[in-house]
This record gives structure tokens, C-alpha cells and sequence, in this order.
């Protein structure tokens, strides 16, 4: 058994909170592997259309990226692992990995206000910016989207970095 394992960084943050932005900061800067949910989506769907397709191809795509990356973990590369880890039960899932190939983690919290998210998406929705832009997205459906986030509890365990809106 290999002793040395990867660091798998995982990020937590309102949507246009510059997930992506940093996920790519962090590959560069800890020479990892990006790993981007929404690449996966947009090359292996017809897209998304509402929070249920997103869902069932989400679930898909991760039944092939969580073994994928175990094995990466297990063999000394790191890990950027670009989606919304923004649920208890989606850190769970990152859990998993992690635990399953005793490798290191950090969770990147991206401390955004929510002013400063709705101007990035405002700017993304007339960009474009390939990599970033998955589907426009309203002011509405931000607010709705951001329902569901919940920041990272302590008792959750993780090893933390903080991050403003700077990033």
C-alpha cells in the first residue's frame, strides 16, 4: 500500500460565490487535478432544465467520479473537487472519499456576501465565460438555489479554510 495520498480540497459557497474561480486557483497552486461537476453535466446531458434533472445527473455523474477519485487519492494525487458542497449531505458524500482512501482534506468556505454573488451572476449571465457559465440563472432562482445552502458545522469535522470575497 502506497503511503503517500493526495489532499482532496472541496468548496463550500453560495452559488457565484467564485467556487470555480478558486477550485482553479487551487489545482495551479497545489499542482491537483479540477475536477468540475459542471463540466461533467454540461458534456454528458442534453442539459438541465430544473432541479430534478440536475439531480438524477448528478447522482450519475458522481457513481463514476467517486471511484475515480478515491483511486487518485490512494495514489498520491490531489484533488480539486469543483461542485457545491453545500448541504451536510453533500460533504457527507465527500466524506466518503476521503475516508475511503485515508487521504487528507480541506473544505474551502467561500464567506461571500450575498450582494457581491448576485453581481458575479449578473456578470456571468452576459459573459458567458466558458467553464463557468452553465445555464443563465434569475435573481429568483438564485434566491431559491441559495435556500438550500447551509454553511459547514463545526461538529461536521472538517479541516477548514475561510475564504473572503476576495477571491
Amino acid at each position: 500500500m502506497r503511503a503517500n495520498r493526495g489532499t482532496l480540497h472541496f468548496i463550500s459557497g453560495r452559488l457565484a460565490a467564485g467556487k470555480t474561480t478558486l477550485a482553479r486557483r487551487l489545482a495551479v497552486d497545489e499542482g491537483a487535478v479540477h475536477i468540475c461537476e459542471d463540466v461533467w453535466l454540461s458534456k454528458l446531458t442534453d442539459g438541465i432544465t430544473n432541479f430534478d434533472d440536475y439531480v438524477k445527473w448528478s447522482r450519475r455523474c458522481r457513481s463514476v467520479m467517486g471511484p475515480l477519485i478515491v483511486d487518485m487519492l490512494r495514489n498520491g494525487c490531489s484533488v480539486v473537487l469543483d461542485f457545491a458542497g453545500n448541504t451536510a449531505n453533500e460533504r457527507r458524500w465527500v466524506r466518503s472519499l476521503f475516508e475511503a482512501a485515508e487521504a487528507p482534506h480541506v473544505l474551502h468556505v467561500l464567506e461571500v456576501p450575498e450582494e457581491v454573488c448576485l453581481e458575479r451572476l449578473a456578470l456571468r449571465n452576459e459573459t458567458k465565460p466558458e467553464g463557468l457559465y452553465f445555464a443563465t440563472t434569475s435573481e429568483e432562482q438564485f434566491r431559491e438555489i441559495s435556500r438550500w445552502y447551509v454553511a459547514p458545522a463545526e461538529d461536521e469535522g472538517f479541516h477548514l479554510t475561510i475564504h473572503t470575497h476576495t477571491v
